[in-house]
């Protein structure tokens, strides 16, 4: 929206705040929350790639009237705060977040409660913009650039630097502004109840209890290279354990103990003599992080950590997976690739445009009445229905039991978490595509 250069912000306008890490400043903050008014700007930040689990090292906050709160949830919480003091300031209030459900589960495993929710990134991709990032957002509807240059950094290590508590800090500086901004283009558009829907569906969803996934393993990068091996993926599975359990003693992000690549290749080469494991240089050696400047020495810290992880202990590891019998090897990853029935479409466009044109040809229909729905709206198509969604239910419609009526089809858009503004919109197009 703005056609001038953006202007640089280096620093919040009132200043880089301190940390908040005692009761006495922490409830001192909190009495200032509840004197002020209107929503409330928050945002959170991790040690990802550092330490181990997803733990929040810091939170900030700001509300017009009350200023920035840089808050240390872990040296509070082993202070005894009480969290429900945060909660009763805050109330109502609307909790401002870009990115939300990178945030809420944090915030709930602290003990906040937020109980309305306006999702920035969210709101710029509902607008139609193609860019989303925090950054990019604020350059559009303010005309402000933000400092950014520590990104990843080690959030987990005290006391932070008067340039991470400034990064933190503009995390949350024009957060109100910008939600001002974009609410207006969203009245402005029609799209103001389809946002409120939107944004209570975030909200639920990122405060409901984390699911933890049976076979977390699975989901180290690359995995399908292993598909169809079972014994290569028995290696990925002990080494994924074996990494697991030692980061979670030492308290240091698996990754820096053996990277996901690791687990791969010996999964692909299966080495099984000391000869074959020493030719495998990144099983042999400690992760070195090489990024540049400041981020080199915070990984340095954790080297004396990584040297208590023998490579001996990724060699018996991959031994043990090898001497697995048969039947408790796991079985191939992926599913069904090219499933015949069922209503999980195969990924592939190549496999139903030679195997079942019908159903192609009615996906291909389906996608071009949602791109005229898409530029009618200015809403992006993945906004509209999840793509996966649209395949599965071209895919099921395709059989014996598919779609009769538009009942059917609101059903079962309903049955896959479409919000009732996507369901008013989209069923009655759909419905001239899928029933019969």
């Amino acid at each position: 929206m703005s056609a001038q250069e953006p202007v640089l912000l280096k620093e919040p306008r009132d200043g880089v705040p301190d940390v908040i890490d005692t009761p006495e400043s922490f409830y001192e903050f909190v009495d200032r929350l509840a004197e002020a008014q209107g929503p409330v700007a928050a945002d959170a930040e991790r040690a990802s790639g550092y330490r181990y689990g997803q733990q929040d090292w810091l939170v900030q906050f700001k509300r017009d009237g009350a200023g920035i709160g840089l808050i240390d949830p872990v040296a509070l919480t082993d202070q005894g705060v009480n969290w429900g003091a945060f909660n009763d300031a805050v109330g109502d209030a609307e909790w401002i977040i870009h990115d939300s459900l990178q945030d809420l589960p944090g915030f709930v495993d602290i003990g906040f409660a937020p109980k309305a929710l306006f999702d920035t990134e969210f709101a710029a991709r509902l607008l139609g913009r193609h860019s989303f990032g925090l950054a990019a957002c604020t350059e559009y509807y303010l005309g402000i650039s933000l400092a950014k240059e520590h990104s990843a950094a080690d959030w987990s290590y005290r006391p932070l630097g008067r340039d991470l508590r400034d990064y933190a800090a503009l995390d949350v500086e024009v957060l109100i502004e910008l939600r001002a901004r974009m609410l207006a283009q969203i009245v402005q558009q029609g799209k103001k109840e389809w946002a409120r829907q939107e944004f209570d569906y975030l909200l639920a969803k990122g405060t409901a209890p984390r699911v933890v996934p049976d076979e977390p393993w699975r989901h180290t990068s690359n995995i399908t290279k292993l598909n169809n091996d079972r014994r290569g993926l028995a290696v990925v599975r002990e080494l994924w354990k074996e990494r697991d359990n030692w980061a979670r003693e030492l308290d240091i992000a698996p990754t820096l103990l053996l990277p996901d690549a690791a687990l791969i290749k010996a999964g692909v080469a299966k080495p099984h003599n000391g000869k074959q494991f020493s030719s495998i240089r990144i099983l042999n050696e400690r992760v070195r992080m090489h990024v540049g400047g400041e981020r080199d020495k915070m990984f340095e810290r954790y080297a004396p950590l990584q040297r208590k992880v023998k490579p001996t202990v990724w060699k018996n590891a991959i031994l043990r997976a090898l001497d697995l019998p048969e039947s408790l090897l796991p079985s191939p990853s992926g599913g069904q690739e090219h499933p015949e029935e069922g209503t999980n479409a195969p990924r592939s466009l190549k496999y139903w445009r030679e195997h079942h044109p019908d159903r192609y040809e009615m996906l291909e229909s389906a996608r071009a009445k949602l791109n005229v729905v898409s530029q009618d709206t200015n809403t992006p198509v993945d906004v509209l229905l999840k793509p996966r969604t649209l395949r599965n239910m071209c895919w099921q419609a395709g059989e014996r039991t598919g779609f009769s009526a538009e009942d059917d089809v609101d059903r079962y858009l309903a049955s896959h978490e479409a919000r009732r503004w996507q369901r008013e919109l989209l069923v009655p197009t759909l419905a001239s595509v899928v029933c019969r």
